[in-house]
């Protein structure tokens, strides 16, 4: 099966927080690979997987680093397909450093960037399905389907409280 999204990350380390992103896609059924990519470590890599992903199927490219986090760019600069940036917590900045380096990307090098951590790789995935749903009308029905069970649960926890506060 050919993977349609590609998690990279800076380092072995972030497979923690870049796992998020990864359950996200398999709840959905989406094929994807995870690899350590450094945009300072292994520049000739990065930009190798970058310029051929498109040949490999790939359709969608979520990058997550920290500190300088220039993966997300790097990989951005070198292909044309979508790049989500996750950054990551990796300083004693907790993940300011990584999200100001993520959001600010030069004209014509777009990365879309997500929250910092956790809750950003989760929506990564989400995103990286967004995307992929566009054509595919199997994926958008389950994606309508998820919007639904949030709208659900949320209107089960507005019950829950105001019965409480009825008390």
């Amino acid at each position: 099966m050919n993977e349609l999204v590609s998690i990279v990350m800076g380092s072995d380390s972030d497979l923690e927080v870049m796992q998020e992103c990864a359950e996200v896609l398999k709840e959905f059924g989406v094929s994807f690979e995870m690899q350590v990519l450094s945009a300072h470590r292994t520049p000739i890599l990065v930009a190798d997987f970058a310029t051929q992903a498109t040949q490999k199927g790939l359709k969608v490219i979520v990058a997550g680093a920290g500190g300088a986090a220039h993966l997300a760019g790097a990989v951005a600069a070198n292909t044309i397909l979508p790049v989500i940036g996750v950054p990551l917590a990796a300083t004693q900045m907790n993940g300011l450093d990584a999200l100001l380096a993520t959001v600010q990307m030069p004209a014509g090098v777009p990365v879309a960037t997500v929250a910092v951590g956790k809750p950003g790789a989760r929506n990564a995935g989400l995103l990286a399905v967004q995307i992929l749903a566009l054509s595919d009308a199997k994926l958008a029905e389950k994606l309508r389907k998820y919007k639904n069970a949030l709208v659900e649960s949320s209107r089960e926890k507005n019950k829950k409280l105001q019965e409480k506060l009825r008390k």
